[in-house]
């Protein structure tokens, strides 16, 4: 293993991050931050995270997006619960939360309360909408898309349609946590945290923002994807022999020829009528149909392949679950395995997959996966125990209902004590 992959010299060892979070936004947040070193800690309800056990769409978000994390759960219901995640945060270096305005306020959480409890704390909220005259609404990344010009742009004309994955709230947390890293370098220089606040809408704003921009410098109006005028003459999805589908991309003057003279279309390379880009956009009218009309004739591997010999961008039509096998990501080691356990993989029972891993390098490796998604309260015992609470003291916070562990605490007074519990 080189240097960059031992968990004490990655970039946030010794970082510890407290995790109020749920869905897809905030996890992803920890999950940057957990993958880069740090000790995220997820502070999960006794029931456990409500996406545990998610099915239809929901059911890959617990277990992408809480791996190298652990996890203690605790009734924030009971002011023992909150006790003790208050002796979790006065040591923290980050607490990240995603609840709606006010319920962490509730719970003596809020950033007013955590900054005098802990003043080098930096507190990241995760939201619909940075403060201001829509930060009272409820917002979903379907809800963002949809305000925020994001379906506008995906669907064909009059037919909005949302991103085919979860854009913002991913990027969302992304921002969240390099906010978190800002304010951690600030910390160094200042002695004191301070607030992060990202939010949904805000992120989709920036994902739209080069076609605001296209409008303030052209006066026209952006259109949708579907139905955009393209500024390449070859750049679409081509139906090919036996009813694949391919795509092909033919972005200069260069690779006109070269693509003309692979697919033997010598009398298109020497129509003076298309022999620049912008003429070939002009002229995709007629132009087009001729091109689908003559790669009907070739398989998507065939294309595929003269494609790469000239050096020509092309990408085949993959689902989701070809990529665990896709031999680029087996080769560079973009793919971890990884063991689901039962009450975090959504199927009710543990699964070995694969995982796919942050999309860098650190010194030229990648960041490998140090564990998988926690079982629920597969943490508890050792952090109470860290935070000074004694066996007699777990047992009865678990007696109560107040946390949950993964093991059940005996009464038998030969039980182990809580230095054996802490080395076990």
């Amino acid at each position: 293993m080189s240097e960059v992959q031992s968990d004490q010299s990655l970039p946030y060892s010794g970082v510890r991050v407290v995790e109020m979070t749920h869905m897809v936004m905030g996890p992803t947040c920890g999950m940057v931050l957990a993958d880069l070193g740090a000790e995220v800690i997820k502070v999960e309800p006794i029931t456990g995270d409500s996406t545990r056990n998610l099915r239809g769409s929901g059911a890959g978000f617990f277990s992408t997006f809480n791996r190298n994390k652990k996890s203690i759960a605790v009734d924030l219901k009971d002011p023992r619960g909150v006790e003790i995640v208050h002796k979790l945060l006065a040591n923290a270096d980050v607490f990240s939360e995603n609840f709606k305005s006010g319920t962490v306020d509730k719970l003596g959480l809020g950033y007013s309360a955590l900054c005098r409890l802990n003043p080098r704390l930096i507190y990241v909220s995760h939201k619909g909408f940075l403060p201001g005259p829509y930060d009272h609404r409820t917002a979903l990344d379907e809800v963002v898309q949809m305000m925020g010009g994001l379906a506008y742009m995906t669907g064909p004309e009059g037919r909005p349609l949302r991103a085919g994955t979860s854009v913002n709230d991913i990027m969302g947390g992304m921002f969240g946590a390099i906010g978190a890293m800002a304010a951690l370098a600030q910390r160094e220089r200042t002695g004191r945290g301070q607030e992060v606040q990202s939010a949904l809408f805000e992120n989709n704003v920036f994902l739209v923002a080069q076609h605001m921009m296209q409008y303030a410098v052209t006066g026209q109006t952006a259109a949708p994807m579907p139905s955009r005028i393209s500024a390449w003459a070859v750049y679409d999805v081509f139906s090919v022999k036996n009813g694949d589908q391919i795509f092909l991309a033919v972005v200069s003057d260069t690779q006109w020829a070269l693509f003309c003279d692979a697919f033997g279309l010598d009398d298109l390379k020497a129509d003076a009528r298309i022999a620049s880009n912008n003429q070939r956009v002009q002229a995709r009218e007629w132009l087009m149909p001729r091109l689908r009309a003559h790669m009907e004739a070739f398989t998507a591997a065939e294309i595929g392949a003269i494609f790469e010999r000239c050096g020509l961008p092309y990408a085949p039509i993959t689902k989701p679950q070809d990529l665990f096998d896709d031999p680029h990501l087996l080769a560079t080691d973009g793919l971890a395995d990884v063991t689901l356990p039962s009450d975090a993989s959504g199927a009710g029972k543990a699964v070995q997959t694969k995982t796919a891993l942050l999309p860098l390098t650190l010194g030229g490796e990648r960041l490998r996966l140090r564990a998988g998604p926690p079982s629920l309260g597969q943490d508890t015992q050792a952090l109470l125990l860290e935070l000074g609470y004694s066996s007699e003291d777990l047992r009865q916070l678990a007696d109560a209902g107040i946390v949950k562990c993964q093991a059940a605490f005996s009464h038998d007074p030969s039980s182990p004590s809580a230095n054996e519990l802490a080395s076990a």
